[in-house]
């Protein structure tokens, strides 16, 4: 998948109170948790991901798969690409873990996404024009800094 030709979605982020390598960890248990759950698999049935069962190396390494998402490229401590596809997109999830300041790491999400025909463009409506997409991808960066923050 040409990730840089999917057009750009958006991006999130969040300052993290932990090293890069506590807020990298707290990422690859954050996204198995949330991905892992009954509701995600239900849903990424429902909207027929190429994906849809865990699988691969572990911690997240280029060929792990969840439900919704295959690790592309995965650089330990800085770079996590995920990408997937169902019947209304194909998709990417970057994840970037930056040093902000001695002892806090930023951690930004970009999203970009093509949605091709009318199931498609009623897709994005339903999840992207909704705020429903940047609910959730605030909710997940939350969770990963509270994840990364109580282990220090």
């Amino acid at each position: 998948m040409n990730i840089a030709a999917l057009p750009r979605i958006d991006e999130h982020s969040t300052v993290v109170t932990a090293e890069g390598g506590a807020v990298w960890h707290a990422l690859g248990e954050t996204l198995e948790r949330s991905f892992g759950r009954p509701r995600s698999t239900r849903y990424a049935r429902l909207v027929g991901v190429a994906d849809r069962t865990a699988s691969g190396p572990r911690p997240l390494a280029a060929g792990s798969v969840f439900p919704g998402f295959r690790v592309a490229h995965a650089a330990p401590g800085r770079k996590l690409v995920l990408v997937g596809r169902h019947h209304f997109s194909t998709y990417a999830l970057v994840f970037r873990v930056e040093e902000a300041a001695p002892g806090r790491t930023r951690l930004r999400a970009e999203t970009r996404a093509r949605f091709p025909g009318p199931g498609g463009a009623l897709y994005r409506l339903l999840v992207i024009s909704s705020g429903a997409h940047a609910l959730l991808t605030g909710r997940l960066l939350t969770a990963v800094r509270r994840r990364a923050e109580q282990v220090r």
